[in-house]
């Protein structure tokens, strides 16, 4: 019952998304990305965002890379870090893509946000309610522990990839393909702010996000 009410309501916004916008294709493009996201990918959120990240900015066009650096940082400084990063992407690409047309941009983003979070967490939902008594059940299957253990070892490969793309973003800069040291310098410090002083996470957030504020104010940045 749980699955075939799961189905349903997918099948309804899916209609939805078909009909509010039935001359452009990125509601319902939105809706089987998101849709294939929550069911194929593993590992948590970190192994998410690869996945988002090539579809929504090498393959659809939603957003740019430095858009995509954008929802990440975002979603590092607020509580659910997923769950703002794909409303963020679909905001970004409802409105970017237009889909209600060029005087209704607001409303363009923000039904294709909505969309991006709903097709994302109902398969989860779904999967936890009807599965997770399953799961349980398996946990002490030695065969499952080793499926698992490879799967997050590949997840460990996958969230490398995403870092080295996210890292040439960062470190070089798109108008002229130049070096930015004072990013890689800002990167090194992080690191050792991090590793060596054990400044929490959130802290180290903070000073940065302050100091970008701050340079930008002065025209530094």
């Amino acid at each position: 019952a749980i699955a075939a009410s799961g189905l349903v309501l997918w099948l309804l916004a899916w209609v939805a998304c078909s009909v509010v916008a039935s001359d452009n294709a990125t509601l319902t493009d939105m809706a089987r990305f998101f849709t294939q996201a929550a069911l194929v990918t593993f590992g948590g959120a970190y192994a998410v965002l690869p996945y988002v990240h090539q579809a929504a900015v090498e393959h659809y066009g939603w957003l740019s890379a430095a858009q995509m650096l954008d929802a990440l940082a975002l979603g590092e400084t607020t509580p659910g870090p997923l769950i703002m990063i794909v409303a963020f992407v679909g905001f970004v690409g409802g409105w970017t893509q237009q889909i209600f047309g060029a005087t209704s941009l607001a409303a363009a983003g923000s039904a294709a946000a909505l969309a991006a979070t709903f097709f994302t967490f109902l398969p989860s939902f779904i999967f936890i309610l009807v599965g997770g008594p399953l799961v349980e059940s398996t946990r002490s299957l030695p065969r499952l522990d080793a499926a698992l253990s490879a799967v997050m070892a590949a997840v460990v490969g996958v969230i490398a990839s995403l870092s080295l793309t996210l890292a040439q973003a960062v470190l070089v800069r798109s108008a002229d393909g130049s070096f930015d040291w004072a990013a890689l310098a800002a990167t090194g410090l992080a690191v050792w702010l991090l590793a060596v002083r054990k400044l929490p996470v959130i802290t180290t957030i903070a000073l940065f996000g302050a100091a970008g504020v701050a340079l930008r104010l002065a025209g530094l940045r």
